[in-house]
C-alpha cells in the first residue's frame, strides 16, 4: 500500500489506463464503449512499459474496439498503422498529413 502522490509519471499513466479499462468493463451490458482515446502519457514510460501497454492495446483492438492515441513518442507512433500528423503554420493555419506505416 502506498499513497497515489508517490507514483511516478509512468506509474500514474498505467494506473489511469487500468482504471479506464476497468470502468469500460464495468459498464458492459448497460453501455457499449467501442472507442478509446489516449492523450499522451507514453513519454513517461520506459521502453519495456511502452511495449506492455502497446500489446495490451492491440489485444483490446482485437476485441473490436477502436483505439486512438495522441503521442509524440516516435518509437510508438512508428508501430501504429495509420498516423495523422498535424502541422501548424506560422500564419496559424493547420495542415493535416496522413501517414501509413
Amino acid at each position: 500500500i502506498r499513497k497515489i502522490s508517490t507514483l511516478s509519471g509512468g506509474e500514474t499513466f498505467l494506473v489511469s489506463l487500468a482504471m479506464a479499462m476497468a470502468l469500460a468493463e464495468l459498464t458492459r451490458g448497460s453501455t457499449q464503449i467501442d472507442s478509446l482515446f489516449i492523450d499522451e502519457g507514453f513519454g513517461t514510460l520506459d521502453s519495456e512499459a511502452i511495449e506492455e501497454v502497446f500489446e495490451l492495446l492491440i489485444n483490446i483492438e482485437n476485441t473490436g474496439r477502436q483505439i486512438g492515441i495522441i503521442s509524440h513518442v516516435q518509437h510508438l507512433t512508428e508501430r501504429i498503422p495509420v498516423n495523422i500528423h498535424l502541422h501548424k503554420s506560422q500564419l496559424g493555419l493547420s495542415e493535416i498529413q496522413i501517414k501509413f506505416n
